[in-house]
């Protein structure tokens, strides 16, 4: 389990490095996370007939949930979590990347890792809006 963890680790570490300053920028642009969620959608939208990818989904769809409360001011993030949450989504999206998504299941597998990596190292917070979003209802 800690090789499963620490190779998780060593790919968000990438995933930081590819795009760390990227994410940086663009967290602080409302209209571009808009832009960002907009093209994991429809990049969602087209794997949905893919089984393997299904772990993806709910995650995805926590952030972006997230992502529209915080910017929408219904639910602040910290800037931590804000970057984190950006970096998984850029990660996703983004062609370039460790491994390529051309290669199937296979290209997706550091997307996923970088998703579960982000989603466990923000859980808490997560948590928290997850608890804030069922009062909503």
């Amino acid at each position: 389990m800690s090789s499963i963890t620490s190779k998780a680790s060593e790919i968000l570490e990438s995933a930081k490095a590819l795009f760390g300053r990227q994410v940086e920028v663009l967290s602080r642009q409302e209209g571009k996370v808009r832009e960002l969620i907009a093209g994991v959608k429809n990049k969602l939208a087209g794997l949905t007939h893919n089984p393997r990818i299904q772990k993806l989904i709910e995650p995805v769809a926590v952030f972006i949930r997230m992502l529209k409360a915080h910017f929408g001011g219904q639910h602040k993030l910290s800037s931590t979590t804000l970057g984190m949450i950006v970096l998984a989504l850029v990660y996703f999206l983004s062609p370039v990347d460790i491994i390529p998504d051309f290669l199937g299941f296979f290209g997706f597998a550091d997307d996923l890792s970088v998703v579960l990596a982000v989603y466990a190292k923000v859980k808490d917070e997560i948590d928290q809006f997850l608890d804030w979003e069922r009062t909503q209802i």
